[in-house]
This record gives structure tokens, C-alpha cells and sequence, in this order.
């Protein structure tokens, strides 16, 4: 950042800013960049390539009206502190007074400034792009997120005389349920569902299972779609809301993307990310998905081509420059 000619600071949540003045003091700040933490054995593109691709667009700005910042959010993928997004949410004043303690940082929770505009470039993490054949991708919402902890019980019994017809098995309860939400999400369009953990008590090869504990994690590109897959689970979860991202800076990468001949291809994500924290605090946001090769990300196998990755920072650096003015 320093190379670049920017002034650097790092806020009071560790988050990393790269300034270049603008020459209207007045007009809101434009931010652009993404997070540098990955997931323990994760790959080198998921975060860094926004932040590293935000860094060069900005370089090509020649006087821009609006002060642009290059920002690096702290801890963007939870591996520190759960659930995530700690550095944006806590710009945004989203993290409790009493979380921020713990964690020995300054307990200020009403947030700080946040810019008028803020661009994310990121990597896909999944396969639509490759599967359709078009290096890039123009994000239009955050889906949302329902996620929670359920328990099945059943009796705990011997394995080896307790007739089928006399059993009463949380497992088999719970293998129904992870069946139906599979379904339920099959059933809609854009909607995922996923049962990652499962806990087994006792946990004995001979006993009938007595207990089984297991997370749920569902998402949908839009409320409506996410209200449905909440009924069709029939499951009570804590709902994250889905994020639209903003109409003008989404038609800003779309003409931009078509000046370099590519299709403006549209698709939601289904991960979450420090734009739509932004986003739901009132900012405009935008966020411009690149190829991933694969479909493959959180591996060290992530990977995404120098020629997508040129494709990027062309069309962020045009698309800073016009928001910037």
C-alpha cells in the first residue's frame, strides 16, 4: 500500500485501509478490497485476491473525486472469533460491547465511518461460473442463512435383543430429517441445505442410539425462497437475512464487463461475505465474483487463472473509476 502512494492506518479492529485522496473532500469515501485470513488448510485466493486485486485497480486511478481505500477486514472467516466477519461488523457496530473485550479489543460498539460505496471483488468458491464458461460473475444478493442445533431422543436399549419393532431410535429419527432437508432444498430453486456434525449418544456399537445432536445449516438467495425452505425443513433456526446487493453498482460492473466482450453473467452467493455486512448497514455494495477452477475453494487446491484474475482488475479498476468520479 505503502509502494502504491497510499496513506495506511489500521482502525481500532485491525482492519487495514490504503487511502488515496480524492480531490472533493465532501463527496463519501469508495472502498474496495476484501480479507487476507483463510480456514485452517484453506487455499491462497479465497479474501486475498479482492484485497490484492483492489490494490492494483487502485494503482490505475488517475485523480479521482472521491477518497478510495483499499481495505483488508480482519478475520472475515470466523476462525478466530465465530461467526465470522469480525472486522466489518464490528466498523459496522454489530459486535457486543462484552465480545469485543474478550477479545482485547477496544469496546466500542457504535461502529465508526463507512464509505458511501463499497466494491468486493472475490472468487466464486463454487462451479457456475466454470459451468457456464465465463470468467466473471456479478453478485446480486447475499443469500440467507438459517442455522441452528437440533436433538433427537430415542431409548437407550441392547442392540442384539431388541426387536426392530420395539425400538425407539434417535438415529434413525435423525436420518430422516437430514433426508428431508435435503430434499427440501432439491425442491427449490438456488436453496442448499446441509447437516454437517452429528453427535451419537451413547456412542456404543451394541446400544440403540439414545440421543443424536446435530447442526443444520440452510440457505436461500431471497427471503421468499428462504421461507419456504424454513417450512419445508419444519425446523426452528436462527435466520441470518439474505442482502441484495446495490442496483447501481451492479449495472456499473455489468456495462463493464460487456466493454471487455464477456457475458454479464448474475448469480447470488451462497456464502456470506464482508459486502453484505456492509450492505445490510446501509452501504452500497457490489461484488464482483471471479472464476473458480473447480468449483474448488477452502483447499489448499483453490485456484483461479492469471487470465481471469487480469479480467478482474480491468473491470474493477473501470468500474472504481466511474463510482469515483
Amino acid at each position: 500500500m505503502e509502494e502504491a502512494g497510499l496513506a495506511v492506518e489500521r482502525d481500532a479492529w485491525g482492519n487495514l485501509f490504503g487511502r488515496l485522496a480524492g480531490s472533493d473532500p465532501a463527496a463519501g469515501e469508495l472502498w474496495t478490497g476484501s480479507h487476507l485470513d483463510t480456514v485452517p488448510a484453506g487455499g491462497r485466493f479465497d479474501g486475498a485476491l479482492g484485497v490484492v486485486a483492489g490494490l492494483e485497480a487502485v494503482r490505475r486511478l488517475e485523480a479521482p473525486a472521491s477518497t478510495v481505500a483499499v481495505v483488508a477486514f480482519r478475520d472475515e472467516e470466523g476462525s478466530v472469533y465465530a461467526p465470522g466477519c469480525l472486522g466489518s461488523r464490528a466498523r459496522c457496530g454489530l459486535v457486543g460491547r462484552g465480545d469485543l473485550e474478550a477479545l482485547g479489543l477496544p469496546p466500542q460498539t457504535a461502529g465508526a465511518d463507512l464509505p458511501a460505496v463499497f466494491v468486493e471483488a472475490h472468487i466464486e468458491q463454487g462451479p457456475i461460473l466454470e459451468r457456464t464458461g465465463v470468467p466473471l460473475g456479478i453478485v446480486t444478493s447475499i443469500s440467507g442463512q438459517a442455522r441452528g442445533t437440533i436433538e433427537f431422543t430415542g431409548v437407550p436399549r441392547h442392540a442384539g435383543t431388541t426387536p426392530m419393532d420395539a425400538r425407539e431410535d434417535a438415529l434413525c429419527s435423525a436420518a430422516e430429517f437430514v433426508l428431508l432437508a435435503r430434499d427440501a432444498a432439491a425442491g427449490i430453486e438456488g436453496a442448499v441445505a446441509t447437516v454437517g456434525k452429528l453427535v451419537v449418544e451413547p456412542g456404543a456399537a451394541n446400544v440403540v442410539p439414545a440421543r443424536v445432536t446435530l447442526t443444520v445449516d440452510a440457505r436461500a438467495p431471497d427471503q421468499s425462497r428462504l421461507e419456504a425452505l424454513l417450512e419445508a425443513i419444519g425446523a426452528e433456526l436462527a435466520v441470518t437475512p439474505p442482502v441484495a446487493m446495490d442496483v447501481t453498482v451492479t449495472h456499473v460492473l455489468g456495462e463493464e464487463i460487456e466493454r471487455l466482450g464477456l457475458p454479464p453473467r448474475e448469480l447470488a452467493s451462497g456464502a456470506g461475505h464482508d459486502a453484505g455486512i456492509l450492505a445490510a448497514s446501509g452501504v452500497q455494495a457490489g461484488m464482483l465474483f471471479v472464476r473458480s477452477v473447480g468449483g474448488v475453494s477452502h483447499a489448499p487446491e483453490e485456484r483461479t487463472s492469471p487470465e481471469d484474475i487480469a479480467f478482474c482488475v480491468e473491470v474493477l479498476a473501470a468500474t472504481l473509476g466511474r463510482l469515483a468520479g
